[in-house]
């Protein structure tokens, strides 16, 4: 190898030392943007395909700029996904990750991964989205976000403020991680017995449950809202469910969530948005896509 090449191979070398120092970070801006593991992993993988032919040399701020890509790129892929989103058969609902093994403490502030909160934030378009994920997630100051979305920080502030305001108007107020693996198991000993007193008791009177099958057989192609009636929907489903499969703990985008299966195969997976009023959303993962991609998240690790 002559010097030449010596270089260019250095070269890479500490490009690929900076990519991989950043990388946990970039895949969690994207994974915040696009509520999905495999796109956010595609957007991070054209970060490091540009990053490769960037002039680098004349980068000042490597980690600002590989932000300033991913987030545009995730902004880009979020507009499509919306329309995407549109042929979806039932309930759409964020691809969960297993975050049990992340060596990151993520920032970063754990909210704005949990499971609920991000389908909360599909209320937002994709710039009001990345500004309050930025901000709220990284907390990256108002002029670098400015420049990341080509606005002024003056409104950035008035993004994120607004962002901030509407998705606290709908937000319970979350209970601690012990709390919420309780009632989650306190629900689960209800649904497997078909128990429906039980089941109402846990639930707040405002209790949604979305199954996320796009169009499996079994699963429920509308939400089933309120008490009453999501208590007797869980009951009814309850003698052709439930036997036959497992229950495995698992940390689900920072809380307590469960994978059921049946022969050693995932079935589903399930999630719950709970306050101390009760259980307010079941989280119902069928799509066998998204089951396999929580799998494969279990063996690698991600950001929180």
């Amino acid at each position: 190898m002559n010097a030449e090449s010596r270089e260019q191979a250095d070269a890479l070398d500490r490009a690929a030392s900076a990519f991989v120092k950043l990388r946990p970070r970039l895949f969690g801006i994207a994974y915040r943007m696009l509520g999905s593991a495999a796109e956010a992993e595609d957007i991070v993988q054209e970060v490091w395909l540009r990053w490769q032919d960037t002039d680098r040399e004349a980068v000042a701020n490597p980690p600002a700029f590989l932000a300033l890509v991913t987030t545009r790129l995730a902004i880009n892929l979020a507009r499509s996904a919306r329309v995407r989103r549109e042929s979806y058969i039932g309930p759409w609902l964020p691809e969960p990750v297993d975050t049990s093994l992340d060596p990151t403490v993520g920032a970063e502030r754990g909210e704005a991964l949990e499971l609920a909160f991000l389908l909360l934030m599909e209320r937002l378009n994709p710039t009001e989205r990345a500004a309050y994920v930025l901000r709220e997630a990284f907390d990256y100051p108002y002029p670098q976000i400015a420049e990341i979305l080509r606005l002024t920080p003056v409104n950035v502030r008035q993004i994120v403020s607004r962002a901030r305001r509407r998705l606290t108007a709908v937000r319970h107020e979350p209970i601690d991680r012990l709390q919420h693996r309780r009632i989650l198991e306190t629900f689960l000993d209800a649904a497997q017995t078909g128990n429906v007193g039980a089941l109402e008791e846990l639930f707040a009177a405002d209790v949604v449950s979305s199954s996320d099958g796009n169009g499996i057989r079994g699963s429920a192609k509308f939400p089933v809202l309120g008490n009453e009636r999501v208590a007797r929907f869980v009951a009814a489903f309850s003698p052709r469910f439930w036997p036959g499969t497992a229950i495995m703990w698992v940390e689900m985008n920072g809380l307590p969530g469960v994978l059921v299966t049946r022969g050693g195969s995932g079935v589903a997976l399930l999630a719950i948005e709970a306050s101390r009023e009760g259980i307010h959303h079941l989280l119902w993962i069928l799509n066998p896509a998204k089951i396999e991609a929580f799998e494969r998240s279990r063996s690698r690790f991600v950001t929180r």
